[in-house]
């Protein structure tokens, strides 16, 4: 990329002209030829079929068309026929990939199974993502979510709200079961509360300080699926004291917490 931008720069083509040339003061010609020789020296990369490809695909994701021109005057809230049937098109697609995929991708492989067979890591949600954010699929998270939003948005929460990764997993459920679409969080969080009060009703009450740092831990679960003895070196737990501070709020019995946590939050 740096190739290419200097590639344009006039005094670069006046400066290689004089080295060409052997001039203090090349003719336009002369500058002319250096420009050249300069630009397709940078284009180059491109001539890389692959390279190409790559560029295509990458600008096919953030592709958007913005009309300018044309007023739009609202006459119903809404999705229109079009909408609607591409978003069917998009749920149909979708839903018959995680049923071909279902015994080959991990994360679907899991998000299948009842009980779950193994614990869901966010590696296997990063790797699910990676293959249907590429062409053919071009399945955004947020894209998925509002082709379901359209179509059942009885039983669709939080459809505008910012989309994550963990997401995906909420989505599969969603699409294996069709009972409601609520964001990965909203899970998690409810989850979360049922927990604590399980907690308590069996004796185990928690000072303010140990439930932050639950909430903490809860927060983390949300965006990475699970929490392991190695995350408390990282924000925000670093900042707040580490595995240290954590094993002396609630000594022996974190491990066991964490444990719960993990098997309980994402379930």
């Amino acid at each position: 990329m740096a190739a290419l931008v200097q590639s344009i720069d006039p005094d670069r083509h006046i400066e290689s002209a004089k080295k060409d040339f052997g001039s203090n003061a090349p003719s336009d010609e002369q500058i002319k030829q250096a420009s050249n020789k300069i630009i397709k020296e940078a284009v180059k990369p491109l001539h890389n079929p692959k390279l190409r490809k790559k560029i295509i695909e990458l600008h096919k994701t953030l592709e958007q068309t913005i009309d300018i021109i044309s007023k739009d005057e609202v006459v119903a809230a809404g999705f229109d026929a079009d909408a609607l049937e591409k978003a069917q098109k998009t749920v149909t697609s979708f839903e018959q990939f995680i049923k071909e995929h279902k015994d080959e991708i991990t994360a679907i492989q899991i998000l299948y199974s009842r009980p779950y067979k193994a614990r869901l890591r966010f590696e296997d949600i990063k790797a699910l993502s990676d293959v249907i954010e590429k062409p053919p699929y071009l399945w955004r998270v947020d894209r998925l979510w509002n082709a379901y939003a359209a179509l059942e948005r009885s039983k669709v929460r939080g459809a505008s709200s910012q989309r994550i990764l963990t997401d995906i997993v909420s989505l599969i459920r969603f699409a294996i079961r069709h009972d409601e679409l609520e964001p990965f969080s909203e899970h998690v969080h409810e989850r979360f509360n049922n927990w604590i009060i399980l907690q308590e009703s069996a004796g185990k009450k928690f000072a303010p300080e140990q439930i932050r740092w639950l909430e903490m831990i809860r927060d983390h679960i949300v965006a990475n699926l699970s929490i392991e003895k190695d995350d408390f070196n990282y924000v925000p737990f670093a900042q707040e004291g580490g595995i240290g501070k954590a094993y002396q709020l609630f000594g022996e019995q974190l491990w066991q917490l964490l444990d719960e946590m993990n098997d309980v939050l994402a379930a």
